[in-house]
């Protein structure tokens, strides 16, 4: 039976075991032998990191023909109107093509970022213009699609959190803490 675990990755950890000039890379993190990241999470982004021992595993995780949904928190800088969310729904031009549609929506809940721990360094605030939290689910992989994303509709990125892939989730696991699974 193949072991999958979910990492819940810090801001600044590189996606990957192997030493790199001074980087904290998952080593910092995860003792376990022989396991591998199913896919990237870049060093901007928190959240939700699968690793396996498994390489079919991997590869069904990781492979954009299996369209695995992921889920994101995205802060932006702005308040998104109804345009900028259908653009995101729609599917956005980007420089390398126009992403699949995606499922967006503003997360209203005033209570939703008490669930969220500190980010390290913090992001920047300016007083005068509000920020917005935004759900946005896709099944592509294109690289830093999501901040690319909302900066295409004019609402840039902040902090990005992979809250989900496919079933399996962050929840209960604390930042920079990891948990097996049973697949």
């Amino acid at each position: 039976m193949p072991d999958l675990y979910l990492f819940n990755k810090p801001f600044g950890v590189i996606s990957q075991f192997s030493e790199l000039d001074n980087a904290v890379t998952l080593r910092k993190y995860i003792l376990i032998p022989k396991i591998y990241p199913a896919g990237r999470l870049d060093k901007d982004s928190e959240g939700l990191l699968l690793l396996t021992n498994n390489g079919k595993l991997q590869n069904k995780i990781s492979n954009p023909r299996t369209k695995m949904e992921k889920t994101y928190w995205v802060q932006v800088e702005g308040q998104p109107d109804n345009t900028a969310l259908k653009i995101l729904q729609d599917g956005v031009k980007l420089k390398d093509g126009i992403t699949l549609p995606a499922k967006a929506r503003i997360i209203g809940d005033d209570s939703f970022e008490q669930k969220l721990w500190p980010r390290n360094p913090p992001i920047r605030y300016r007083a005068n213009i509000p920020t917005t939290w935004l759900e946005i689910k896709i099944i592509q992989g294109k690289n830093r699609q999501v901040r690319r994303m909302t900066a295409a509709v004019g609402y840039p990125t902040l902090r990005l959190i992979r809250y989900a892939i496919g079933e399996w989730t962050i929840d209960n696991i604390k930042q920079g803490q990891y948990k097996k699974v049973v697949v």
